[in-house]
């Protein structure tokens, strides 16, 4: 596979938060409309990895970066790249679903408003398009004029992940979406993650090696900042060619 056939892709990617070194020449290329998994133990650098694709790292004082991450094989880190413009087709999901304090209409259609948008039927078009690929416009069509506060854990996260279909991202990066979440709402949320790849890429740190196991198609093992292995999930889980790797995955440490 060439690097072509990567969406996005790093190359000796190294990061600090001011002396403390969290990733270390992170080389990695994520195929577009597949999942890819990150794992590994806590502070291994999952989500410092994921936070860069979108440049959330930005926000971060004292934060730098070295290597490249290309996009569609353009560096955006590059001094002219628009952070803004990267985070519009790379969107994020959080660990703790985080609704807007508004209504379940207003909370899909902020994004679109934001980029200007404000007739009313093109609004609906768009909340109603988002809720139904986030699979949840059945459950709520008939309450988009109750606060998204009322939902349940599980629907207010997929409302989050309903926001940030809105502006029609290429990529979807999800934090631990369902660390929050009890067993049903983490089946309704697995099951959402593969059928949106048909749509998007989507990258998903987990912490629940089942899950990685059931939803990914590629896997990546991190530990200590560094991406110790790469694959295909089923190569990853029952062939590992790292001990490091073969460790995790068997319980052995982490």
């Amino acid at each position: 596979m060439t690097s072509n056939d990567k969406l996005i892709r790093t190359e000796n990617l190294n990061l600090w938060y001011g002396e403390k070194q969290a990733l270390y020449d992170i080389t990695l290329g994520i195929i577009p409309n597949k999942i890819t998994a990150l794992i590994g133990p806590s502070g291994c650098g999952k989500s410092t990895l994921i936070r860069c694709f979108n440049r959330m790292n930005d926000v971060i004082d004292k934060c730098k970066i070295t290597g490249k991450i290309f996009f569609h094989e353009h560096d955006i880190y590059e001094p002219d790249a628009d952070a803004v413009e990267v985070r519009k087709k790379i969107g994020m999901v959080f660990q703790k679903p985080n609704p807007f304090p508004k209504t379940i209409y207003e909370n899909v259609a902020y994004g679109s408003r934001v980029q200007g948008i404000t007739n009313k039927s093109s609004l609906d078009d768009v909340v109603e398009k988002s809720l139904k690929n986030a699979a949840l416009w059945d459950e709520v069509k008939d309450r988009l004029h109750e606060s998204a506060m009322g939902l349940s854990g599980g629907q207010q996260q997929r409302l989050c992940i309903a926001r940030s279909l809105s502006i029609e991202p290429e990529v979807i990066l999800m934090d631990e979406p369902c660390s929050a979440l009890d067993p049903i709402a983490t089946a309704k949320i697995e099951d959402l993650m593969t059928g949106l790849k048909k749509k998007y890429t989507v990258i998903i740190v987990t912490h629940n090696m089942q899950q990685a196991a059931r939803v990914s198609d590629y896997t990546a093992y991190m530990y200590l900042g560094k991406m110790i292995e790469f694959g295909e999930t089923d190569q990853i889980f029952e062939n590992p060619k790292e001990e490091l790797t073969e460790n995790y995955i068997t319980g052995r440490f982490g």
